[in-house]
């Protein structure tokens, strides 16, 4: 069994043949999900996905995207929200300085109060670092308490280090598979202990469907890369994977 960590199931090409989506997934050995929120209306719809469907659980949380329409009361309703059982983390949050959609300032503000908040519930964080390597450790190093994972991890190994030194786990998407990619060799110095796996969905589809929509059944070509990365079977990774997304996110 394979879990998908990180996907979005309220984009409408997904949602509106979910069941297909789902029953194809599973017949890649990919049998659980976490429908991840990027704001508030999203984060609703991962909360109704969830409460439908035992094989999904969710997320609610604010992308750095999102950072500068955050209204007034976010946190109270996030934490409303979390309130429900299958919502089993806060996120997704975190900084993205290549596209700043949100200003820098507007973001590191959304992202500590975030924290803030999972800390106070107990409850991990998914977390979103693009070209904000510094700024991300730095956060996480004073309002953080390792309980989370940095999703779609695209840096480098002294960031994967950092990440691992502080108690998160690593998580890895389709880019893993890309041709001239990095991240092999930094997936190889990352403990199966403290690595997941995701696609991302509908963004970031591995090789060979690169440039296409992407479904959370495409989890399993992640984990057949770390399995080659590992030197080991994908049997192990599955297992191994899953317990570690098991143990973070308290599913049952």
């Amino acid at each position: 069994m394979i879990i998908d960590t990180h996907c979005h199931l309220f984009y409408p090409d997904i949602k509106n043949s979910l069941e297909s989506v789902l029953s194809q997934a599973e017949e890649q050995g990919v049998t659980q999900f976490i429908c991840v929120g990027t704001n508030l209306g999203d984060s609703r719809e991962c909360l109704i996905l969830s409460e439908t469907d035992i094989r999904i659980f969710g997320s609610a949380g604010i992308h750095p995207h999102d950072a500068k329409d955050a209204p007034i009361d976010y946190i109270d309703q996030i934490t409303n929200l979390m309130s429900f059982d299958r919502m089993v983390a806060c996120g997704e949050m975190g900084l993205d300085f290549f596209r700043n959609h949100s200003t820098p300032k507007e973001q590191k503000r959304i992202f500590i109060e975030q924290i803030e908040l999972a800390n106070y519930l107990e409850k991990p964080i998914i977390f979103h670092n693009r070209d904000a390597d510094k700024d991300t450790i730095r956060v996480l190093t004073k309002y953080g308490n390792g309980n989370g994972v940095a999703h779609c991890f695209s840096s480098d190994l002294k960031t994967a280090e950092a990440f691992l030194e502080l108690g998160y786990y690593i998580s890895f998407s389709g880019n893993l598979t890309f041709k001239n990619s990095h991240l092999p060799s930094v997936a190889g110095q990352v403990p199966l202990e403290r690595i997941l796996v995701e696609t991302d969905s509908p963004y970031l589809s591995p090789m060979p469907f690169r440039g296409k929509p992407n479904v959370p059944g495409r989890t399993r070509f992640v984990a057949e890369r770390l399995a080659l990365i590992h030197e080991t079977s994908i049997e192990d990774i599955a297992e191994k994977t899953s317990n570690n997304a098991r143990n973070l996110f308290k599913l049952s």
